[in-house]
């Protein structure tokens, strides 16, 4: 599966692509619409931030005790439980004059069921597309998430001009409830990859992926690196001021044409060999902002460097590969997880250090640069554990036997 035309053939995939791109869309409308209503009521940017982006610091804290519901209950379920929850909060955030503790409310626990079956979308990729072909289709997922953010947070920046932040609100859950009719009509009904209690197999689960040898490195891989250089892009509006703008839509450039080059131009059997070069792209140019380049190299710079974020995508394929279906949902849910975590603690730590430096631009492009050094020295570390999984090479594939009767077990690995 070579092309597009190939991949929108199957009708699951189709259902998948306009679910996630219609998600999307609503969470950044409404998450701008609260956004706004937060600093109004009490002008705090930090409040403003977390409404906008506290999502994976609150998931980090919850979905490690929840992560195996992506395997036990039926993909359909998962995902339209997720987008019909979503759809009953923003409806409720729609009431005027309610209290910020309970708006706020209303935001977190859809953002802790959300952590807990983050995996079921990525694990039906793998279940839906042949052999070969999760990195296209993943590929094309992330494609739809850039951009319908862009659309969604400029419709969102029109529409508050011209319409009450309620009128946003009720048309998000509107979004989110077509997405549920979506769902239960267009995806089959998939029976669930395991069995057995969510609490003592999530813990189970997480044992036996992050205690492997083989995973551990992969995993490492996807967080801490590009966690960092996450730190580096939220440095860009103390370094770029009123340019900064320019600075985001260059890395979002960088990564749709990063996302299309591995998923869609680099032949399957090309993707090891182009994996390392694009580790390394995703944090040398950060450190040539140790120069303080002008604005248009430093654009150039950003998005050359973004496009490295596409070598997430082999890494993902190996979680697919290494691991049975009964905790593939699990294992890219911790991934995801993980990723945003630490893109999170990546940002606390960028502005920290600039802020001890001085919080100004200077400041800001010392911090870029040593944060994308140490990006590099992981990189260079994690080199001869990623030999562990490198595809093609005999490895176990892990899984884990869920019956009640042996949960508390040795997790087993099936050799392909």
């Amino acid at each position: 599966m070579r092309t597009y035309r190939d991949l929108f053939a199957v009708a699951e995939f189709r259902v998948l692509f306009a679910a996630r791109s219609l998600i999307v869309a609503a969470a950044s409308v409404s998450g701008l619409a609260l956004a706004t209503l937060a600093y109004a009521e009490t002008g705090s940017p930090l409040l403003s931030a977390f409404v906008m982006f506290g999502g994976p610091l609150v998931r980090l804290a919850a979905a490690p005790l929840l992560l195996s519901l992506a395997d036990l209950w039926r993909p359909r379920t998962a995902l339209a439980v997720g987008a019909g929850l979503n759809a009953v909060a923003l409806a409720l955030q729609a009431v005027p004059d309610l209290p910020l503790g309970l708006r706020l409310v209303l935001l977190v626990v859809p953002w802790v069921l959300l952590s807990a079956v983050a995996g079921a979308t990525p694990a039906l990729v793998a279940d839906i597309l042949p052999a070969g072909a999760f990195v296209f289709g993943r590929a094309t997922l992330n494609i739809a998430v850039g951009v319908m953010q862009v659309a969604g947070y400029g419709a969102g920046g029109l529409l508050l001009v011209r319409v009450s932040t309620t009128e946003l609100f009720l048309g998000a859950a509107v979004v989110e409830t077509l997405v549920v009719l979506l769902v239960l009509r267009g995806i089959r009904d998939h029976p669930p990859r395991a069995q057995g209690t969510v609490v003592a197999r999530s813990r189970a689960v997480n044992r036996l992926l992050l205690g492997s040898s083989v995973l551990r490195p992969v995993y490492v891989a996807l967080w801490i690196p590009p966690g960092l250089v996450v730190g580096c892009e939220s440095l860009l509006v103390p370094y770029g001021g009123a340019q900064a703008g320019f600075l985001f839509a260059a890395t979002a450039v960088g990564m749709l044409a990063g996302d299309v080059l591995m998923g869609r131009v680099v032949a399957p059997e090309n993707r090891e060999r182009w994996l390392g070069p694009t580790r390394w792209l995703l944090a040398v140019p950060w450190v040539l902002f140790l120069f303080q380049p002008g604005i248009v190299t430093a654009c150039a710079l950003a998005a050359v460097a973004s496009v490295g974020y596409c070598s997430r995508l082999p890494l993902q394929e190996r979680l697919v590969q290494r691991t049975a279906t009964d905790v593939r949902g699990h294992a890219l849910g911790l991934e995801n997880l993980g990723m945003m975590g630490m893109q999170g603690c990546g940002a606390l730590i960028g502005g920290a250090v600039a802020t001890v430096l001085g919080s100004d631009s200077r400041a800001a492009a010392t911090t870029i640069a040593v944060l994308a050094v140490a990006s590099l020295l992981i990189t260079a570390a994690l080199t001869p554990g990623l030999g562990r999984s490198r595809t093609g090479k005999p490895q176990s594939v892990l899984s884990l036997d869920t019956s009640p009767a042996t949960m508390s077990r040795t997790p087993r690995q099936l050799r392909p």
